[in-house]
């Protein structure tokens, strides 16, 4: 998987298949989590498939984004260019920097999303406006 947008990349986690005893998936702050884990959610129950989760970007706060059940899709727009990846393994997770714009869709029923983030809950650091977003983005450049 190659990511196109920039404030973003791939993350792969370590894992132990056990063969009948199930498989260990392991991440780690700092080695192959990219910063210092903060905080942690998960989002589950996804049973309206139309729904649109996300819809904002961050000005300072990273994640990283693991679909560990299901399937679901991943839209990221970094401001020029944006790309739509399905979120399908649960090794593999997309680094979420700050002003980069996301949002999902297409949740399977069984869909289970689990978030690592670097930082606590701030509501100050939401941009939940796509043309306030936009508008940051290209003050920057």
């Amino acid at each position: 998987m190659k990511i196109k947008v920039k404030n973003s990349g791939v993350v792969k986690l370590q894992f132990f298949d056990d063969k009948k005893d199930g498989t260990m998936v392991i991440g780690e702050s700092k080695k192959n989590i990219p910063f210092n884990i903060k905080r942690i959610y998960y989002i589950n129950k996804l049973n309206n498939q139309k729904s649109v989760r996300g819809k904002h970007a961050h000005k300072k706060l990273e994640q990283v984004i693991f679909c560990i059940n299901g399937f679901f899709r991943l839209n990221l727009d970094d401001g020029y260019k944006k790309q739509r990846i399905v979120l399908d393994n649960l090794y593999y997770g997309i680094r979420l920097g700050p002003m980069l714009w996301h949002e999902m869709t297409d949740f399977s029923k069984d869909c289970v999303i689990l978030v690592l983030a670097s930082d606590f809950y701030n509501k100050k650091d939401y941009i939940r406006s796509y043309d306030e977003f936009i508008e940051r983005v290209k003050k920057k450049k």
